[in-house]
């Protein structure tokens, strides 16, 4: 085992991976709804009379969702990027510092690259 990584147990590691790919499909299945979900407002859309009230509330859940789709697919990468930590042996070890990720805040948050400090640092109103 990587000596990065031997402060973790295999057991801890083996769950951690269970639950990164799970959130991982989690992901996955919420953005394949978003994408049907947007195909059918449009498609409802297309070839009636144009109610302008109902477009713009169409509008404003599509940016909604829009918003949600992007912390999603930020929030994938960083699953994807915590699996391949695991596989490279530094699962833990942020990728901005090199400082060890707390345990705490991998069990809170298994996709978690960054300590906490720096994860808020990088996220829009720091």
């Amino acid at each position: 085992m990587n000596t990065k990584t031997s402060r973790f147990s295999k057991t801890f590691l083996d769950h951690q991976r269970r639950q990164l790919l799970e959130l991982r499909a989690e992901l996955l299945k919420t953005r394949e709804a978003h994408e049907t979900e947007e195909k059918d407002i449009q498609s409802e859309s297309g070839g009636r009379a144009r109610e302008y009230e109902e477009d713009a509330q169409n509008l404003a859940m599509l940016e909604l969702d829009g918003n949600l789709a992007t912390r999603a697919a930020r929030r994938r990468a960083y699953v994807e990027r915590a699996l391949q930590k695991i596989d490279e042996g530094t699962y833990g070890v942020s990728d901005a510092s090199g400082h060890l990720i707390p345990v705490e805040r991998l069990e809170a948050a298994p996709e978690a690259i960054y300590t906490l400090a720096e994860q808020q640092a990088r996220e829009p109103g720091g």
